[in-house]
């Protein structure tokens, strides 16, 4: 059976309905209402039983992009879709087909996008000759961190351990103390009662 349970003040419950047997005997049924009815009567929860808490404040964690995503949740929007303008290449309007400011604007916005290709072409090329040796450093920083962990727990196990066993002499020294003491007296006890048989 486990152990009880302190609940509500001096309520004890230690039964396991699912573990304990026994429930089907007759009268056990009737005895748990009778003490769940005396509960109830000693015990009458108020509608509100949490009215002595303050009110919970949801949104104290919220930052300004979460809450812009609840209202747009709360008013059923669809999320924005990633914006693909910045890689597109238009060229002039029709109407703006003589105007050379317009197909200035084209061609700087397509070298903008090629300097943009090429850049990323340059990264994966790093990320392909480097990118290993990043990550086995990377994992070698890891494996160094976890073994000074380790020996830093170790001290702190090593000291626990020398404070338990320090306390646990103490204590034999102080209980080799105190059966001295008993000894002394229970000899002491005898010497008199010794003397009150002479």
């Amino acid at each position: 059976m486990a152990g009880p349970l302190a609940v509500a003040g001096d309520v004890v419950v230690d039964a396991l309905p699912y573990f304990d047997q026994g429930y089907d005997a007759p009268g056990v049924r009737e005895a748990a209402a009778a003490l769940v009815e005396e509960e109830t009567r000693r015990y009458r929860p108020t509608k509100n039983y949490l009215s002595y808490l303050p009110t919970p404040d949801y949104s104290a964690f919220e930052t300004e992009i979460m809450r812009n995503e609840f209202e747009r949740l709360a008013a059923r929007q669809p999320m924005e879709l990633l914006s693909m303008k910045r890689y597109e290449l238009p060229a002039p309007s029709s109407g703006q087909k003589n105007d050379i400011t317009a197909w200035q604007e084209s061609v700087n916005n397509s070298m903008a996008q090629l300097e943009h290709q090429a850049v990323r072409i340059e990264n994966l090329e790093l990320m392909s000759q480097h990118g290993s040796n990043a990550w086995k450093v990377y994992n070698d920083n890891l494996v160094q961190m976890i073994e000074n962990a380790q020996k830093e727990l170790q001290k702190l196990s090593w000291v626990a351990l020398v404070s338990k066993n320090y306390e646990i002499e103490r204590a034999i020294v102080q209980l080799e103390g105190e059966i001295k003491k008993m000894k002394q007296q229970q000899g002491d006890e005898n010497k008199e009662n010794i003397r009150q048989d002479f």
